[in-house]
């Protein structure tokens, strides 16, 4: 068995960071937090510095980067949360944004760069259909899924969400094996 050992990397990060005493939530506060307790700045540090990260570096700390991970353009996901929210109901580009912000929490902000081309692509695969609310002007694009977006999104949910579960059952005994005691991760 590992001995543990009592510092500060065994303390809960977002805590601390919530209950700091200055309430200073700034890009900069963050990283010299970041820095004190990690022992570099997060643009330098060998996990946190890649592009995934980056909405850190910029403030944006209730951004969650695992969560772009999954929804990001080339995981398959977003396209299945967009045919699925299309399946409720028309939504314009926008909406489904902001349909994903809410839905998340506020945790992974939808890029209109990774939205748009997917919604182009659903489109030109005869899955969606988008009409422009007034042809004349072009300001707002409502989409529809159609019958063939429906079959697809039903074959999406059949190889995603078993696999989805398994991901979400496998991450969650990582966590648990991860944790130190039961309020290591609140």
């Amino acid at each position: 068995m590992k001995k543990r050992h009592s510092h500060m990397h065994r303390c809960n990060f977002w805590k601390q960071w919530h209950e700091q005493e200055d309430g200073d939530s700034s890009a900069d506060a963050w990283s010299t937090f970041f820095h004190k307790f990690m022992g570099t700045m997060p643009q330098q540090h060998w996990v946190f510095g890649g592009r995934r990260f980056k909405p850190w570096l910029m403030g944006q700390i209730d951004f969650n980067p695992f969560l772009a991970m999954m929804f990001s353009k080339g995981g398959g996901f977003l396209a299945l949360y967009i045919l699925h929210l299309l399946d409720r109901a028309p939504h314009y580009g926008n909406e489904i944004m902001q349909q994903i912000v809410a839905q998340t929490s506020g945790q992974w902000m939808a890029n209109p760069g990774a939205v748009y081309p997917l919604l182009s692509m659903l489109e030109e695969r005869g899955f969606i259909t988008g009409e422009w609310e007034d042809p004349d002007k072009r300001t707002i694009r409502r989409y529809h899924i159609t019958p063939e977006g429906e079959e697809e999104l039903e074959r999406l949910k059949a190889v995603i969400r078993p696999r989805l579960r398994e991901a979400i059952d496998v991450m969650r005994d990582i966590l648990s094996d991860l944790e130190d005691d039961e309020d290591a991760w609140d």
